[in-house]
């Protein structure tokens, strides 16, 4: 598990945390210039996965650089489904790891005394709509993945022993951050069975992205905040500060 010392002086610790990225090879550096304003306002980056637009090295590579020039905080990151869509995750992941970037995947971390727990998640709908594994085998293998996926995020939840933890994820475990969208795509949206874990061990809150025309905030069943921290939703929401900053004690 990595582990960064918060400095003694300091009674809280700030997390910026924003999603879905999406950056593509030449994609004009004006698009990021509020990294540099994370960097002012913040402690600790959380990245929520869609870092990448294609999954393509070029382009991790790509915002590796501008990561590094504008971002001199610790980052912690989970991928998203646009990071897998070359099949090439292991790479990205390798790039971003190279230039600093904490990379979960069913890991934890600590920076700055805060606890940390990620993974990507997957789709598969929420509560009473929640897709079963029964029927066809590509059906099963389906729901297996939300399962897996799920059990990767209580393993690292189990290893956190701070006060404060925080679970990073693309998917999200709630319907609720999902409104807006249209109800045709919910069930790609997340899936309840990444809630289960996080309301077993309690976190913090919950951050995540990929519902881009979702809600900004909503709570699990057991009460924990859930924040929607996609680019795309918070720069309509807060076009001069499009990320969300979490004070921690």
């Amino acid at each position: 598990m990595h582990a960064f010392t918060k400095r003694m002086s300091e009674s809280s610790v700030r997390v910026a945390a924003v999603a879905d990225l999406h950056h593509s090879k030449g994609l004009p550096g004006p698009r990021y210039l509020f990294l540099g304003e994370i960097a002012r306002a913040a402690d600790v980056l959380a990245l929520c996965g869609d870092l990448t637009d294609n999954g393509l090295p070029e382009e991790a590579h790509e915002l590796a650089q501008s990561l590094a020039q504008s971002v001199r905080i610790p980052i912690v990151a989970v991928l998203g489904n646009h990071d897998y869509e070359s099949e090439r995750q292991a790479e990205v992941r390798r790039i971003l790891a190279d230039a600093g970037v904490i990379v979960l995947d069913g890991e934890a971390c600590e920076v700055h005394g805060i606890g940390f727990a990620g993974v990507k998640g997957f789709a598969g709908g929420f509560g009473r709509g929640t897709l079963g594994p029964w029927g066809e085998p590509i059906v099963k293998a389906f729901v297996q993945e939300a399962v897996s996926e799920a059990l990767k995020l209580e393993t690292a939840l189990a290893r956190l022993r701070t006060a404060n933890r925080l679970a990073l994820l693309h998917y999200t475990p709630v319907a609720a951050t999902a409104e807006s969208e249209p109800r045709e795509i919910y069930p790609f949206l997340g899936c309840s069975r990444l809630e289960e874990p996080i309301n077993r061990y309690p976190v913090t809150a919950v951050l995540h992205g990929h519902a881009h025309h979702g809600t900004h905030e909503g709570r699990t069943s057991t009460g924990i905040p859930v924040y929607n921290v996609s680019l795309p939703l918070l720069e309509r929401l807060h076009p001069g500060q499009p990320f969300t900053v979490l004070t921690l004690r």
